[in-house]
């Protein structure tokens, strides 16, 4: 199995053209079998009023699940999961933001359950802030009862997204705590930068599995189409369950 996660930037590149067909491209280079994607425009003015959740999925040929984590009246800016594969809406809402810091764009997170290899695997997928201490309680929340602790006990899960957090960061080892860093878990394991996208220097976008999920692969694809399309290169794990609860 394959997991790809991925900051598209609203489909605006580093070149600043606004070109989703492109986005598509990068990820279907990749063959990924569940997509999880950030900063999306949804009938926004200021890129087309195109619904790129939409878009993306009828490319790619696969079902999605939006998240609207900004909502100005019509317009929406967000995240999604994709996947061609039998899935199911298990929550999708807001985390926290810090109450004494003003002018912090709103956050969200998407659950989502996706049956693979038999079983039920679990997906959130979420973007957090950028303040460390509004990251603090972001994490604090999706690690707690309402998220991470509603899973049901042994089933396969995995955290994804932009943490706009390296692995120095007080919101990684909250994960950690949990979970495994698929950089970590992965044979050959070493450092893997996907920001920014041109010179990438830093671990910000992670994708955390449960003891039921095997490593068998990560990678950072950086060809010229990728460097370009967004500021942020994609993370790609190759996977298998072993174990994990039954659909229901």
């Amino acid at each position: 199995m394959r997991i790809l996660t991925y900051n598209v930037h609203r489909c605006v590149g580093v070149d600043r053209r606004l070109d989703v067909a492109r986005v598509a491209d990068v990820i279907a280079a990749q063959a990924p079998d569940i997509v999880a994607l950030q900063e999306l425009d949804v009938g926004r003015a200021r890129t087309g009023g195109v619904d790129q959740a939409h878009r993306l999925a009828e490319r790619l040929g696969m079902a999605f699940h939006f998240n609207a984590a900004l909502r100005v009246e019509e317009e929406l800016y967000g995240d999604a999961i994709l996947t061609a594969l039998p899935e199911r809406l298990i929550k999708a809402g807001p985390i926290p933001n810090h109450p004494t810091i003003r002018g912090l764009e709103p956050r969200g997170a998407l659950w989502v359950a996706v049956t693979a290899e038999g079983r039920e695997l679990h997906v959130i997928n979420t973007h957090l802030g950028l303040a460390p201490r509004e990251q603090r309680g972001q994490a604090a929340a999706l690690a707690g009862e309402r998220w991470l602790g509603a899973a049901p006990p042994g089933a396969p899960l995995m955290l994804v997204g932009d943490m706009n957090a390296t692995p120095r960061a007080a919101a990684y080892r909250a994960f950690a705590h949990r979970l495994v860093e698929s950089r970590r878990a992965a044979p050959r394991a070493g450092r893997m930068p996907t920001f920014p996208s041109r010179f990438p220097m830093l671990e910000i976008d992670h994708i955390f599995v449960s003891a039921r999920i095997r490593i068998d692969r990560v990678r950072a694809p950086a060809d010229a189409l990728t460097r370009l399309a967004s500021d942020h290169l994609p993370l790609v794990v190759d996977f298998s369950l072993a174990g994990g609860s039954a659909p229901p």
